[in-house]
């Protein structure tokens, strides 16, 4: 856990590693981390918006070579194809998952009430509105499917999430992450990212908490 929390502070000195490393394969690399991160329900940890924040400022600066159009078509391809397997998988083993000797390690069953909250709270638009979450976004398609949600509507709520979230995310990277200010203390905003990604659930889980039970 150490070692991740020291992966996400320093996404940026990581991802440099990466690139300097692996080259062209760099892409391939970090479309499977997102791609893991949304479509593999026991992953919810894995870097996410941070991730694409760091990518998209290191694409903005020609040292490393590197193609913001295809971070962003790899990124919203990943995020997508990820989703629908999340959802895949929670339509096939939505029940057996937490209960698992092994799985249930990772997702935990409260983990799973707490998404369905959200899920029930905003209906459809926690699909949209989960994108922006850490692990909410992973959990809300896994949930959707276990609620009967039909696969035709959560791609669309899906798709325009993912649009929104990719467009987001490697926009601000892309113009801001090179600022001397944002380079001096990369560390400092992406603490700040999780923090305000996590607004909406501390939101509504106060929220939750003030509504007296009927």
């Amino acid at each position: 856990m150490s070692t991740l929390i020291d992966f996400i502070l320093h996404i940026d000195d990581h991802l440099i590693n990466i690139v300097n490393t692996f080259g062209n394969s760099t892409y391939i690399i970090l479309f499977s981390i997102i791609f893991i991160e949304t479509g593999i329900v026991i992953f919810p940890f894995l870097p996410g918006d941070s991730l694409l924040f760091a990518a998209a400022a290191l694409a903005a600066n020609a040292t490393y070579g590197l193609n913001i159009w295809a971070f962003i078509i790899l990124f919203l391809i990943a995020s997508v194809a990820g989703d629908s397997l999340n959802f895949y998988l929670g339509r096939k083993f939505g029940e057996l998952i937490p209960k698992h000797r092994v799985l249930g390690k990772f997702i935990k069953e409260r983990d799973l009430n707490k998404a369905r909250s959200f899920f029930d709270q905003f209906g459809a638009m926690a699909i949209f509105l989960g994108r922006f979450m850490p692990i909410i976004r992973t959990l809300i398609p896994f949930v959707a499917a276990t609620s009967n949600f039909p696969y035709r509507k959560f791609i669309k709520y899906n798709a325009a999430a993912c649009i929104s979230w990719v467009a987001i995310c490697c926009g601000a990277g892309y113009y801001f992450g090179n600022i001397p200010l944002v380079k001096e203390n990369f560390s400092m905003v992406i603490i700040g990212i999780v923090v305000v990604s996590l607004i909406p659930a501390v939101i509504g889980f106060i929220k939750a908490k003030m509504t007296p039970e009927k």
